[in-house]
């Protein structure tokens, strides 16, 4: 019976179940820190086509948090490779006066 009804109400299909609409239409996802990691060695490389297409992966609030993240975890990587504190590296990298 529940095999004829559903015959009934899906006809031409065997009540087999597809994959989730718009499935196959849907783009990669990115997540923040790959479109932050991208956005930024793009920037370094001066290349707007690549620059542009890690924009639109995710949200500019999204990319602005992950490149902040980035910041971060360079500054603390490089200040530790290098015995210095944080804080000496941030200030180093973008050419200000040391404290």
């Amino acid at each position: 019976m529940i095999a004829g009804l559903r015959k009934a109400v899906t006809p031409g299909r065997e009540g087999t179940r597809s994959s989730a609409p718009g499935k196959e239409d849907r783009r990669k996802q990115h997540n923040l820190f790959e479109a932050a990691a991208a956005f930024v060695s793009a920037s370094v490389e001066e290349d707007q086509a690549r620059i542009d297409e890690a924009s639109g992966w995710v949200s500019p609030e999204a990319l602005s948090f992950g490149v902040s993240e980035l910041a971060c975890r360079a500054v603390i990587a490089l200040a530790r490779e290098r015995g210095e504190s944080p804080r000496t590296v941030a200030r180093t990298l973008l050419g200000l006066p040391a404290d």
